[in-house]
Order: C-alpha cells, then structure tokens, then sequence
C-alpha cells in the first residue's frame, strides 16, 4: 500500500513537518479538527531576526536552528 496516506493513528509532530508555510497551514488545520488555521500576521523577531508567523489559533511559529518548526 502507498505511503502518501497517513493513516489515522499514526501521529505527526509539529517538528516533524516540512519547513514551509503550506505545510505549516495544513498541519494546523488538522490538528484543528478540520477548522482552517491561517497566517495572521508575519513579523520579523529584532532579536533573533528569524520569521515568526502569527496564526489564527492564537498561537506564534518560528523555526528553531535546524529549519523546524517551534511554537514561541
């Protein structure tokens, strides 16, 4: 059988998911239950100088020094 389905029990981490926006926006969307979580707001950390993406679930993402993705 294909590997390009996830099954239903088998868990995905936020640190596990591509390094991109979309990838980001569908694995919140999922773990939304459904619901579309989208970008709010997209800023500039001044101390890190790193990305930081405001989303509709009313949390903050960055990516930590390994290009993964981190809740801040």
């Amino acid at each position: 059988m294909s590997q390009a389905f996830v099954k239903e029990s088998e868990e995905q981490w936020l640190h596990e998911i591509a390094p991109t926006l979309p990838a980001l926006v569908i694995y919140l969307t999922r773990e939304n239950n459904g619901i579309r979580v989208y970008e709010k707001e997209h800023l500039v950390d001044p101390k890190t100088g790193k990305d930081v993406y405001r989303m509709s679930n009313g949390l903050s993402y960055s990516k930590d020094s390994e290009g993964r993705w981190c809740i801040i």
